[in-house]
């Protein structure tokens, strides 16, 4: 299950940027990937018009978090967040709005 998350986070990414994405990716827990593919998933479904500003970012992860976690709170969210952004930022997505390529099943 570490590789379908590792592989289709990493088919989100520009080519340039998915070596550096994937060796990131393999040093995660399946949970950490799991929330990366969460939050991913969600911003597929709410497409935007264009990029987002780092607030909007925050924004949303925000919002993912108290949905997910509905009010429980977890030692390992913040950790998580870093994560996220880190992702983010390695990726180029943080400037670039989300598109969906078909890719292999």
């Amino acid at each position: 299950m570490q590789c379908d998350f590792v592989a289709a986070l990493v088919s989100c990414v520009e080519g340039s940027c998915q070596a550096t994405v994937r060796r990131f990716l393999t040093g995660l827990s399946s949970d950490e990937l799991e929330f990366l593919a969460a939050f991913m998933g969600a911003s597929i479904l709410e497409t935007a018009d264009g990029p987002r500003s780092p607030a909007q970012l925050v924004d949303r992860i925000s919002d993912m978090q108290k949905s997910r976690y509905a009010g429980r709170s977890t030692p390992d969210q913040d950790h998580k967040m870093i994560l996220l952004f880190e992702f983010l930022c390695r990726s180029g997505l943080e400037r670039t709005p989300v598109t969906v390529r078909a890719g292999h099943a």
